[in-house]
């Protein structure tokens, strides 16, 4: 097993790592919009915090040595489903032709007061 770790992404704001491969697979940890250099949520609302999380799981990816169109499922938690169609439309032009399997809730809250996590599994 492998730890994957890169400035190019938030440290981890816990007792976790930003990534792990096994064997030919990825799992990430949920990704918050934190911006790596100041470790602060990105201002803004849903459209900046959804892209400051998929650039911050580019990073992971990147060092694990996989991308999007390796990705097999990504778990979204989102604070306000009424941001859906918002988030999908930036998660969607991001990803491209990419389509990997998803979950999106809802719940109560994420950490730091952020509006988005998410998490992907990938083949690497």
């Amino acid at each position: 097993m492998k730890t994957i770790q890169t400035s190019a992404a938030p440290a981890a704001i816990g007792p976790y790592s930003q990534g792990k491969v096994t064997g030919n697979m990825l799992f990430t940890a949920g990704q918050i919009p934190l911006d790596p250099q100041t470790m602060e949520i990105v201002k803004g609302g849903i459209e900046e915090q959804t892209m400051q999380v998929l650039k911050n799981l580019d990073a992971i990816m990147m060092e694990a040595g996989t991308s999007w169109d390796k990705v097999i499922k990504a778990t979204v938690f989102m604070v306000n489903l009424g941001d859906f169609a918002t988030f999908n439309s930036i998660y969607e032009q991001h990803l491209k032709s990419a389509k990997p399997s998803r979950s999106t809730v809802q719940v109560a809250a994420l950490p730091k007061g952020a509006l988005i996590e998410i998490e992907v599994i990938a083949e690497v």
